[in-house]
């Protein structure tokens, strides 16, 4: 499977959707080399505010924005961006601003430079936030498609993407739906319910376990919320076995969102795989910080065949 860079198609998404939009203004945190707006600010700098260090003030400054009729994104690591969350929720949140948040960077994708730079618990305080829909796309096409429909919302929309390691998922942008659960692969005995950069991770999983004769589907949740419950409900019935996969913490993200909503609607068991209430570490290889800790396609694997087993 190809590798992508999700932050560089945002960057040059965000300078073709400014030719077209003309109310388009992006906010960034002094980090703009890094999320790829610097590439919007080359192109149109009367329409890019540098704030520096300062995601409170971020934040704010896009709620001003917003509220004098423009379209406002706003741009910085994911990590850094949970400083200005109380703004989120009293300024955006509260009042249906439409503001486009974009965390970069997120879960384990900044394997380098360690736990303070890798954000695993940016799903769970979006999703708790009223009037907020959250997405995470697995791969640069599903992006283009998603952050598409997302300016288009007059609401809030938290984007969380990744660095530079999602595999190539998607060969059509109109398989992807905002608010829709994409089914890649179809399965008997299971299925992984996976997001983000963890979708590419799910299937090279599935592959695996076919080959030790496991028939394991892959389900691509790149909205987080609101969760498509037609298809969660359609796939729980089919196979009475679901597992989630992310790289966040297992409590409070996309695997507590499915079992929530199954819990109520159609309880069978939900084995969450991801970050298990712990932080991250360095590493100088990102698909190596995987395997460590425990969410290598190999990992995963073991893992769906040791329950699968009834291990």
């Amino acid at each position: 499977m190809l590798i992508e860079s999700v932050r560089e198609e945002f960057g040059r998404l965000l300078v073709e959707m400014g030719s077209e939009r003309g109310d388009l203004v992006v906010v960034d945190a002094d980090v703009s080399i890094s999320t790829k707006t610097a590439l919007f600010a080359k192109t149109f700098p009367e329409r890019f505010i540098q704030v520096g260090i300062s995601e409170q003030d971020l934040v704010s400054t896009a709620a001003g924005l917003a509220l004098g009729g423009l379209t406002p994104v706003v741009c910085t690591f994911a990590a850094f961006l949970m400083r200005g969350w109380e703004q989120i929720r009293n300024i955006i949140a509260r009042a249906c601003l439409n503001v486009k948040i974009v965390g970069t960077h997120s879960g384990l994708s900044d394997y380098f430079d360690g736990s303070s730079h890798q954000c695993f618990e940016d799903i769970g305080l979006m999703r708790i936030l009223p009037n907020v829909t959250v997405v995470s796309p697995a791969d640069a096409l599903s992006l283009r498609k998603l952050f598409r429909k997302s300016i288009e919302l007059k609401a809030p929309v938290y984007l969380r993407l990744g660095r530079d390691h999602n595999f190539k998922i998607y060969e059509d942008e109109n398989s992807v739906k905002l608010g829709e659960i994409g089914v890649l692969e179809d399965g008997e005995d299971a299925v992984i319910i996976s997001t983000g950069a963890m979708v590419g991770v799910a299937l090279l999983a599935s592959k695996i376990l076919k080959k030790r004769g496991f028939s394991v589907g892959v389900a691509d949740v790149h909205t987080i919320k609101p969760l498509d419950e037609y298809t969660l409900i359609k796939l729980a019935q089919k196979t009475g076995l679901l597992f989630t996969l992310e790289d966040h913490n297992i409590y409070c993200g996309l695997g507590s969102a499915v079992a929530e909503l199954l819990s109520e609607k159609y309880p069978i068991p939900v084995i969450r795989m991801g970050l298990r209430d712990r932080f991250g570490r360095s590493s100088l290889n990102f698909f190596k910080l995987l395997d460590y800790v425990g969410l290598s396609p190999r990992k995963v694997a073991e893992k769906v065949e040791g329950v699968l087993n009834g291990i």
